[in-house]
């Protein structure tokens, strides 16, 4: 029994399908006028406080798994993330991606997990399908902006985090902003 453990733990052996994936995953929650209120709240709060609490809110509706199943499996990902199991939370996150291709917050978590390895060229790839299936996912965006100035790309970098402060000026990367590298654009 006690290899059986060591074996489930070091991903050894598969991981038991979870309970309620007996089919195809559900549609992904639509929640795209509310994100567009959110968003369009954010944009004129008025303090930092109330500005968090409107981000929190999108969190909330981006993290809104299609189903109980794929909810626990995104929940035990970013369980594992912030515990440093990045090869673990990688493993959930695969599985999910797999389950609901066209569940934005899967890509979103994978590409987390590849930049904080500094795997920053599958983390954009994941970024790019992040924001195809989910184009107001401005934490995704924002990852893109810090993937691409990681990866020495900084004047277009500095691009998409304007994009991003467009939609969500209180993003705590707000403070990496360089109006300078814009030109007029911004």
């Amino acid at each position: 029994m006690k290899h059986v453990l060591q074996a489930l733990l070091f991903g050894l052996l598969p991981l038991a399908p979870v309970p309620g994936w007996a089919g195809a995953c559900p549609p992904v929650p639509e929640h795209t006028a509310q994100m567009q209120g959110l968003i369009a709240q954010l944009q004129q709060a008025e303090t930092q406080i109330e500005g968090q609490r409107l981000s929190d809110a999108l969190w909330a509706l981006w993290a809104d798994a299609p189903d109980e199943g794929a909810q626990a499996v995104l929940d035990a990902g970013m369980s594992k993330r912030t515990v440093y199991d990045y090869a673990g939370a990688m493993a959930e996150f695969d599985r999910l991606v797999d389950y609901c291709p066209d569940y934005a917050e899967g890509y979103n978590q994978r590409a987390f997990i590849h930049y904080l390895r500094g795997d920053y060229t599958p983390a954009l790839g994941q970024l790019d399908e992040a924001l195809q299936r989910q184009p107001l996912h401005v934490a995704a965006l924002a990852g893109k902006a810090l993937t691409l100035i990681a990866m020495g790309r900084e004047a277009e970098g500095q691009m998409v985090l304007a994009q991003a402060l467009k939609l969500n000026p209180w993003l705590p990367e707000r403070g990496l902003l360089r109006p300078e590298l814009l030109g007029e654009e911004l």
